[in-house]
């Protein structure tokens, strides 16, 4: 199963949902992204929120449309896309994705960015954040494959943790062996792949993996 997790950022910033659907999805709406879900002609199945930003009229919509609802205080110690994702992270998903979490405040964002380490502590759930331009993900020390794809050529990748030891690159433009890299680094940001496919691995820290068009 994978589990599509559609937060309230600024529509304009979305994929094409209809791309990330199929029969083993299941939607989840948090908050004002059930709005833009329905609006969509995509019913999910979950909803997760305080629902501060939606009309009385959207909330009637969302009752008659959505069988599980879940409706937090608006003062509460997590975000509700927080609230969702650790739903999701308990059920039998292999992977989740997470839309409308980029774009307008840079708190949200940095803050949505950040959860992708539950993906790390969670058995490793593969979580990414997608968003018209970008692929986003987080890895923890290995050595993984990895696809060209042609609408994200640049490959980046970032240290979130005060070093990353022994990253290797094979098969990029710019390749590397065993490289340290400290936090604030710029060394890694926008390779490209030079074959179909290539490999990274690293021995030590965390890493941000950032797919994204130009």
């Amino acid at each position: 199963m994978i589990v599509n997790i559609l937060a309230g950022g600024p529509s304009e910033f979305l994929p094409d949902l209809f791309t990330y659907d199929d029969s083993s999805v299941t939607w989840v709406g948090v908050d004002r992204g059930v709005i833009t879900l329905l609006s969509k002609g995509i019913n999910p199945q979950y909803a997760f929120g305080d629902f501060d930003s939606v009309t009385s009229e959207e909330m009637i919509s969302i009752k008659e449309k959505v069988s599980e609802i879940q409706k937090f205080k608006p003062e509460k110690d997590q975000t509700d896309l927080e609230l969702a994702l650790n739903w999701a992270l308990f059920t039998n998903a292999r992977k989740i994705r997470i839309f409308g979490a980029t774009g307008g405040r840079l708190d949200h964002l940095f803050a949505n960015i950040q959860l992708l380490i539950k993906g790390i502590q969670h058995s490793r759930i593969d979580i990414e954040v997608i968003d018209n331009k970008n692929i986003v993900s987080m890895k923890q020390p290995g050595t993984y494959s990895i696809t060209k794809m042609k609408d994200k050529q640049y490959v980046s990748f970032i240290p979130i943790t005060p070093t990353v030891s022994g990253i290797t690159l094979r098969g990029f433009k710019y390749p590397l062996k065993d490289c340290h890299i400290p936090i604030g680094s710029t060394l890694c940001i926008s390779n490209e792949l030079i074959n179909e496919h290539g490999t990274f691995s690293f021995s030590k820290g965390i890493l941000l993996i950032i797919r994204s068009s130009d």
